[in-house]
């Protein structure tokens, strides 16, 4: 089983952080690659549209699960 890392991103003029395990942040690389979006693109935008009630951390895996379950396609 992966690890989770901490690990750190400006978005929206803040520092944040998230925990992820190495195949969701994978994940996460490979839709901003596909979407030709930067790391931070994403995880602004995931955060920006995830519920008050979820953490970003939970948020990311959720969005990269969906992301690998309907298949890579454009998004928005």
């Amino acid at each position: 089983m992966s690890d989770v890392r901490k690990r750190s991103v400006t978005i929206n003029g803040h520092r944040t952080s998230f925990s992820l395990e190495d195949p969701f942040y994978d994940i996460i690389i490979a839709i901003a690659r596909q979407r030709q979006a930067t790391l931070a693109q994403i995880i602004a935008e995931v955060d920006a549209e995830r519920s008050p009630s979820s953490n970003l951390s939970s948020a990311l895996r959720i969005h990269a699960l969906e992301w690998v379950m309907n298949g890579p396609r454009a998004e928005k």
